[in-house]
């Protein structure tokens, strides 16, 4: 193929920008549509004792993590969910900013498990197995990043 023909194929930089743009706002309302509920119904239970007295059932567990209960709330949508529902979740919470790493960390290895472990089940590799590692590896995490945090107070 020749140069010009080569050429021929590349848009031109006001279409690439417009589909940049289209791309752009078109990903950001799939976002909000999605985000923006979670958020507000979480805020909303914030003022109310559910938040509580379920963060109050998970406390221990999340305490390990230097955590509080009511982070668990964040873990189970990114688990099952994604990251931006973990996130909308996790804004109104109040969380310190090495509690917001602390979840970042642990959730960026283990997040959309279910999602994750089937499409690679369908690949032929062992996706529980594998599931399993990522989890075991996002608390293995958290668990050393809280006991560098409470030696090293950070």
């Amino acid at each position: 193929m020749s140069q010009a023909a080569a050429d021929e194929n590349i848009p031109s930089i006001a279409d690439r920008i417009r589909n940049g743009l289209k791309g752009g706002f078109q990903t950001t309302f799939k976002l909000l549509k999605f985000v923006l509920p979670l958020y507000v119904v979480v805020d909303l239970l914030k003022g109310t004792a559910v938040v509580e007295v379920i963060g109050s059932w998970f406390a221990p567990l999340m305490k390990l993590f230097g955590l509080p209960g009511e982070a668990a709330f964040a873990f189970v949508a990114a688990f099952l969910l994604n990251l931006y529902a973990a996130i909308a979740i996790m804004a109104p919470l109040d969380l310190t900013p090495w509690q917001v790493t602390q979840c970042g960390l642990m959730m960026g290895i283990a997040h959309n498990l279910l999602l994750e472990g089937a499409v690679l089940g369908s690949t032929g590799a062992r996706g529980g197995v594998l599931t399993a590692c990522r989890l075991l590896i996002a608390l293995a995490v958290g668990l050393l990043m809280q006991g560098l945090h409470t030696l090293g107070g950070w």
